[in-house]
């Protein structure tokens, strides 16, 4: 790398945290109703909170001579990938890089794309972790629909730098797990930046963190209110469809009724009400805490009931039990290796469970629910494909890398920009010493749209947080 680039780059990262800029790729509006609009604020808008991410500037990039793992189910042995305008612009066997490209040698290399973690808490329950720290939960009702994890995230995170450098491109923050309905979940890019707004994919879809199981009926059981059984759990979700479908008739009757002309009073907004209707319009997607297999069946009859769609179940621990269930309602599921026996309805987990799931066509992720495991989601993954090869099961690397990668990205709505090494999609790359099935491999080098964002040998490119600054021996 030039000692020009160099600079740029390394200034362009400063930048990252010293600025915030609005984006090319601005939201959607929605269609205006005919006749005098409602006041700001009466009506949900796509507008709110809107992105302001701006990429980093990168320079035209050759990687060559690596063992590619693409995310498709492809690898490519010697290969190059070639980075421009923030894009992957090819990838393929060895050839000449093009002039005015950057060379990275990446013989005895491997590249895959950017790791994606589709369940975190980066932000919302940071480092250093005390209670004025402690946002992800809002446990004062079983519904918390209305909250939005994006207004607790703090940016000055140290985990977030700290995830970068374990190759982590993309995360998906979640509300916490003690409510029916938690929140909004938010998808950031994980780069340096003042604000929230400064790290959100632009055009990501919102989720809605829904838990089922053991936490809510003991938080609110605890409180001898309801739920305090998994009866209690089922019947909260159906009222709470039940009114969020009823919200939705009226304000699509409004809609009608205004665009006919008729003059008639809007329904007044209610923030809870807003995201399940999204979810009910299929605008929002439904990422479920649930263990149990029985209780995940249960839930996919719950969601049949209002005619909504499951997008994932988290931690799934009994994944394997019910895997030809997930595969026919394209449902994935996102759990670890050997998280087991941390209460009862974790008590059935096995290593091989991501393996099961992949084996009868469903959708797995490795997710991280943890600071320090999203620093090496590549080892966990690891570890859920040698227990799925010991029991039997012929799982290439080149199709595991995918529980890290192109199936988060699926999961959370991003998998036509990013999660796979495909022309024209975001330029998200991971640089890895080794192969990242080892428990020896480090990234090396992490690009996010085309621009490097991380480089182990290089402190230019190992962003701290304000936090840490001047912290000293601290540290």
């Amino acid at each position: 790398m030039s000692k020009i680039l160099r600079a740029a780059l390394a200034a362009s990262l400063a930048a990252g945290l010293a600025a915030c800029a609005t984006t090319s790729e601005e939201p959607t509006k929605p269609a205006a109703a005919a006749g005098k609009p409602l006041p700001p604020g009466l009506e949900a808008s796509a507008d709110a909170f809107a992105s302001t991410y701006r990429p980093l500037p990168g320079r035209p990039t050759a990687l060559v001579g690596a063992t590619i793992l693409t995310g498709t189910g492809a690898q490519i042995e010697g290969g190059v990938v070639l980075l421009r305008d923030g894009k992957i612009e090819s990838v393929g066997q060895a050839a000449a890089a093009p002039a005015g490209y950057d060379v990275v040698d990446a013989r005895g290399r491997w590249v895959t794309p950017g790791v994606i973690d589709a369940h975190s808490h980066l932000g919302v329950y940071p480092s250093p972790s005390v209670p004025a720290h402690s946002d992800g939960n809002e446990i004062t009702d079983p519904n918390t629909a209305q909250v939005w994890a994006e207004h607790s995230v703090w940016p000055q995170d140290p985990g977030f730098n700290l995830a970068r450098a374990g190759g982590v491109t993309t995360v998906h923050v979640l509300p916490g797990s003690a409510n029916l309905f938690g929140g909004r979940g938010v998808t950031l890019r994980n780069v340096p930046s003042r604000t929230t707004q400064g790290m959100k994919f632009p055009g990501a879809p919102h989720s809605l963190k829904m838990a089922c199981g053991e936490n809510p009926k003991r938080v609110y059981g605890g409180r001898n209110r309801s739920p305090s059984t998994r009866m209690g759990n089922v019947a909260g979700y159906r009222a709470a469809w039940i009114n969020a479908a009823e919200y939705a008739r009226k304000w699509d009757a409004y809609r009608s009724k205004s665009q006919d002309g008729e003059k008639v009073d809007p329904p007044k907004r209610d923030l809870q009400l807003d995201t399940l209707a999204g979810v009910l319009r299929g605008e929002i997607l439904v990422q479920n805490h649930c263990y149990r297999a029985d209780e995940m069946a249960q839930m996919i009859d719950v969601a049949r009931e209002f005619g909504y769609k499951i997008t994932s179940f988290h931690h799934t621990t009994e994944g394997y039990k019910i895997a030809d269930l997930l595969a026919q309602n394209d449902i994935c599921a996102a759990t670890w290796a050997n998280w087991w026996g941390g209460k009862l309805e974790q008590f059935d987990g096995i290593e091989a469970n991501a393996a099961l799931i992949h084996a009868a066509g469903a959708c797995a992720i490795i997710h991280s629910d943890d600071p320090d495991l999203i620093q090496r989601l590549n080892q966990e993954a690891a570890e859920a494909l040698s227990a799925g090869r010991a029991a039997g099961l012929q799982i290439s690397e080149a199709e595991a890398i995918k529980w890290i990668t192109a199936n988060p990205a699926k999961a959370i709505g991003i998998l036509k920009e990013t999660g796979t090494l495909e022309p024209g999609k975001r330029a998200d790359v991971v640089l890895w010493d080794k192969n990242p099935f080892s428990v020896y491999a480090r990234a090396e080098r992490v690009w996010i749209d085309g621009a490097v964002a991380y480089d182990r040998r290089d402190p230019a490119f190992q962003a701290k947080s304000d936090f840490e600054i001047g912290l000293g021996g601290l540290r």
